[in-house]
C-alpha cells in the first residue's frame, strides 16, 4: 500500500443536498402548481399502471407481472399522499415560513485528514422567489 506522505490524497463524493423554499405569495402560487400538476401526472400513471394490471389479471400466464404492478401503483400512491400532505403544509405555514421542497445531489470533496462528521452533516440550501439567498452547512 503507497505511503500518503507528501502527497495529499482526495476524492469527490456525493451528498444529498436539502432544498427550503421562503414562503411568498410568488412561491407559494408557483410551489401549489407544481405540486398539483404532479399530483395529476402520478394519477394519471395510476390509472394507466391499474389499467395494465386489470389487464394481466384476466390472463393466466400473466400473473407473474400483478405484483409489480400493484408495487408501482403503491409508490406512486404514496407519493401522492407525500404532495397532499405538503399541500395541508403549504395552506398552514405563514409567509416567511421555509418549508421543504426537494433535494438535490451535490459533490463535496473530502481529502486526508478532513473531520468525517462535518462533512457529512446536513447541508441545506434556501430559495425565495428564485433566488439562494443562504447556503447552511452542517
Amino acid at each position: 500500500m503507497p505511503s500518503d506522505r507528501g502527497t495529499k490524497r482526495k476524492m469527490q463524493i456525493i451528498q444529498h443536498v436539502t432544498v427550503m423554499q421562503v414562503l411568498t405569495e410568488s412561491s407559494k402560487d408557483k410551489l401549489l402548481t407544481t405540486f398539483l400538476e404532479k399530483k395529476e401526472r402520478l394519477e394519471r400513471e395510476c390509472n394507466q399502471l391499474y389499467f395494465q394490471l386489470k389487464k394481466h389479471e384476466k390472463e393466466p400466464h400473466q400473473q407473474e407481472a400483478i405484483p409489480q404492478f400493484q408495487k408501482a401503483i403503491d409508490k406512486r400512491q404514496e407519493k401522492i399522499r407525500q404532495i397532499d400532505f405538503q399541500v395541508e403544509q403549504l395552506h398552514i405555514l405563514p409567509l416567511g415560513s421555509e418549508m421543504k421542497e426537494t433535494e438535490v445531489d451535490a459533490l463535496v470533496e473530502v481529502k486526508i485528514g478532513d473531520k468525517w462528521d462535518g462533512k457529512m452533516q446536513d447541508n441545506v440550501i434556501v430559495v425565495k422567489d428564485g433566488t439562494i439567498v443562504e447556503i447552511r452547512q452542517g
